[in-house]
């Protein structure tokens, strides 16, 4: 979830996003790290959007915070569409990280997913701003994955786990490696900006409040 600005004057459109992180396995450099992860990723495609017959420059800033003493109220109570709460543990209820719906603002982190040069955040904030998973299961000769590809599948030999597996072999590497994923200009056009309801001020909010508390795994 995050707050979209028009800013005419220097044709951006900013996305504001700041998730707050809490959990055991929180902590203040890994909220900053994931933050900064996720900011890389987006701005990586230099997008460009359409909005009312006028091209913008989209820009996302997203900011990360260790939140150590949040509670439930804090988050059930939360009215800017800026923030987002998620919980980070070393054990995750599905075993993967994962987020409440597409267009929320909350969701639960498993810490491995997060660690060595991970997408795995780039491609749940894309899940926050309302992005699914695409629908084809086999995407060979289309070239870099993008970002929302889940984990499974087929791509070409250079985007896999291991590039000499058999094509869709789970056990041998045969599918793709998260870590090539990239957000891709496809990626922008299919969150649809240009049906966004901006306010006078030029400001929109971009998904909605699921505003769901995660307990840690027992």
């Amino acid at each position: 979830m995050g707050e979209a600005t028009l800013i005419p004057h220097s044709d951006e459109l900013l996305i504001r996003s700041v998730f707050f992180f809490y959990g055991h396995a929180a902590s203040e450099a890994l909220s900053l790290q994931v933050a900064r992860d996720i900011e890389q990723h987006w701005n990586e495609a230099a997008a460009v959007v359409e909005i009312k017959k006028r091209y913008y420059r989209l820009r996302f800033k997203i900011e990360g915070s260790h939140a150590g003493e949040l509670t439930e109220m804090d988050v059930y109570e939360n009215t800017d569409p800026k923030n987002n709460y998620f919980r980070v543990e070393t054990v995750s209820p599905l075993q993967v990280s994962f987020v409440d719906g597409l267009g929320c603002n909350t969701g639960f982190f498993l810490l491995q997913n997060l660690l060595q040069d991970s997408t795995t955040a780039a491609h749940e904030y894309g899940h926050t701003l309302g992005l699914p998973h695409p629908r084809q299961p086999d995407i060979r000769g289309k070239g870099t994955p993008g970002i929302m590809y889940p984990r499974g599948t087929v791509v070409d030999p250079v985007y896999q786990y291991n590039p000499h597996a058999l094509a869709g072999d789970n056990t041998n590497g045969g599918t793709i490696n998260p870590l090539s994923r990239k957000v891709l200009q496809q990626d922008v056009d299919d969150l649809q900006l240009h049906k966004l309801r901006f306010d006078k001020d030029g400001t929109a909010v971009v998904g909605a409040f699921s505003s769901v508390w995660h307990e840690a795994v027992q």
